[in-house]
């Protein structure tokens, strides 16, 4: 595995597949106002991705599920349930979202993934500790690719 880990955002790596930050799909997506990745994705992506996320319903904690990439360059999105029904997370769930995720990428023959930092934001988590958590599940999985975390910086405008 070749990972990077860069800052800017998620929605800008050169990957075959991004990682969202998603719930675990009990309340119906078009109830929600996402926000953070998953409001990014739904800006550029459109809602068809989160349409197809309806189908799979209710998904465990660290659960990973493959979507089409809607209006993004990218080959798909794998939504990861790295936030619990109350909107919180922590480093076990943020490990088994990690660890999900790139057995679904490796499956789907993707070379290349980038993931946002899993349980920061809206899942409450420290960032440094959030990021360690990743890093500790990153050490404990295989893939035959690039694996890129994002930490989200955003760009001031310039004159």
């Amino acid at each position: 595995m070749n990972l990077q880990i860069v800052t800017g955002d998620l929605l800008g790596q050169p990957v075959e597949v991004i990682v969202n930050a998603w719930n675990q799909n009990i309340v119906p997506w078009w109830l929600l106002r996402p926000h953070g990745v998953s409001g990014a994705i739904k800006r550029h992506a459109g809602t068809a991705p989160f349409q197809e996320l309806r189908s799979y319903g209710r998904l465990a904690r660290g659960q990973a599920v493959l979507t089409s990439a809607g209006k993004l360059p990218c080959k798909g999105i794998i939504h990861v349930a790295s936030i619990t029904w109350s909107g919180r997370s922590n480093s076990e769930i943020v490990q088994q979202s990690v660890h999900n995720a790139l057995e679904l990428a490796q499956s789907n023959g993707f070379i290349s993934i980038a993931f946002p930092i899993l349980g920061s934001g809206s899942g409450g988590m420290n960032e440094q500790t959030a990021l360690d958590s990743m890093l500790t599940a990153l050490q404990t999985v295989s893939f035959d690719g690039t694996v890129y975390v994002v930490q989200y910086r955003p760009t001031l405008a310039t004159s």
